[in-house]
């Protein structure tokens, strides 16, 4: 199969130049990829200097020679931006300075250990810059914004002044592969997979998100380059997206997320789930033994209460729920109402667990019900009262009682 030869020109002068990963299937050994993922780099070529601004994937640097060399021989490189130490981004530093011998690599003061630590980089062909400073290539400017824990300590935005592409990294990313570069060419898949990257990545960043999107809406930027996944020559629509899982309102929902053996906690969970539904807050089911976890985590961005569901296992929660309780410990979502429910057998034990999770976690546990055996009419009222309450109290934190959309 021929090595894919393909270059995308994005304005003049700066070109397109990653690789599409289809077979990828997994992230981060955590993360399904079901459209696969992309390695973005973007060559930057002014009257006197050229800049590389992140690589790809080590698997793929050859590749990524390959279209450098399509429009200058990569020795001609004066320098290859880091906006990101993660190996995806800069897996092929170390083959691309080679081919480079005359580049600087730009990065963060903390970027500078990364490099070094992962990279072998020495400090002669490090260029540490901080915030504002900039870089002249002849007719294009590329100025530094530190932007930090998004998601890794020593991230930066790069800003391309005088053709306002600002290419911030991770930040604004998707996982999609795709033949079609722009975001406006990829259709209706692009800003839910946007929404599930952002839960898997930035959530947990939720402060360091409000600082990067006012750093990202003070440039003006006319395109928005990210790392991965799709170039925004309509930023408005992602910025707008961020907006909203980062700042605005919580959505009048609630999850309910569970685990079943016996079907117990199955039937506990429908009776809760048609509760919360009857009273105008939308209700999302995830049974745990089929459901996709980043759809769960997609979910939490802008849930206002999570539900959980587990029957009791030798003392403590089904594993499957004690890995979906990491997770949602893990990713910090906003929404800090949380319920639980559950059966047992013999003996109990799961709900302590999991208010011993999720209390220090921040969430406040609106009710527990837990039953001993399979669920009566007296105990599916229960959980429908229980549902009754989730939903209630979801009102009232957003509000009057009436939520918000």
């Amino acid at each position: 199969m021929a090595m894919p030869t393909k270059t995308v020109e994005i304005v003049p002068g700066i070109i397109w130049v990653g690789a599409e990963d289809w077979q990828r299937r997994l992230f981060d050994s955590l993360i399904p990829l079901p459209y696969g993922t992309s390695y973005n780099a973007y060559l930057v070529v002014g009257r006197e200097k050229a800049a590389l601004i992140d690589t790809v994937s080590a698997d793929f640097e050859e590749e990524l020679l390959t279209k450098i060399a399509g429009t200058l021989e990569p020795e001609r490189l004066d320098y290859v931006v880091m906006n990101h130490a993660e190996p995806d981004h800069a897996g092929a530093i170390p083959q691309v300075m080679a081919a480079a011998p005359n580049a600087r690599l730009v990065v963060t003061r903390k970027g500078a250990e990364m490099a070094e630590t992962f990279y072998h980089v020495p400090e002669a062909r490090r260029l540490v810059v901080k915030d504002g400073d900039t870089i002249d290539l002849g007719g294009k400017t590329l100025r530094f914004i530190e932007a930090p824990w998004l998601h890794w300590p020593e991230t930066m935005f790069t800003f391309a002044v005088e053709d306002r592409v600002l290419f911030p990294g991770d930040f604004f990313g998707s996982h999609i592969a795709s033949d079609s570069l722009f975001d406006d060419e990829v259709g209706d898949i692009l800003l839910p997979e946007a929404k599930r990257y952002y839960a898997e990545i930035m959530m947990p960043f939720t402060r360091m998100v409000a600082a990067g999107l006012d750093k990202a809406i003070a440039v003006e930027a006319k395109t928005i380059a990210p790392s991965h996944g799709p170039v925004y020559r309509n930023p408005g629509r992602i910025i707008d997206a961020y907006e909203r899982w980062a700042r605005g309102p919580l959505a009048k929902k609630a999850l309910v997320v569970y685990v079943s053996m016996w079907g117990s906690t199955q039937r506990l969970a429908q009776a809760i789930t048609g509760a919360i539904s009857a009273e105008g807050v939308e209700a999302v089911p995830y049974d745990l033994t089929v459901a996709d976890i980043s759809h769960v985590a997609r979910d939490l961005v802008d849930a206002s209460c999570i539900v959980v569901g587990s029957p009791t296992v030798l003392g403590g929660p089904h594993p499957q729920m004690a890995y979906a309780l990491t997770l949602v410990k893990a990713l910090r979502p906003r929404g800090k109402l949380a319920a639980y429910f559950g059966s047992y057998g013999w003996g109990g034990g799961a709900a302590s667990q999991v208010k011993g999770v999720l209390e220090p976690a921040g969430f406040e546990i609106v009710e527990a019900l837990e039953i001993k055996g399979p669920p009566g009419e007296r105990e599916l009222e229960s959980a429908a009262h229980l549902g009754r309450d989730v939903a209630r109290r979801v009102k009232e934190s957003l509000g009057s009682g009436k939520g918000k959309a």
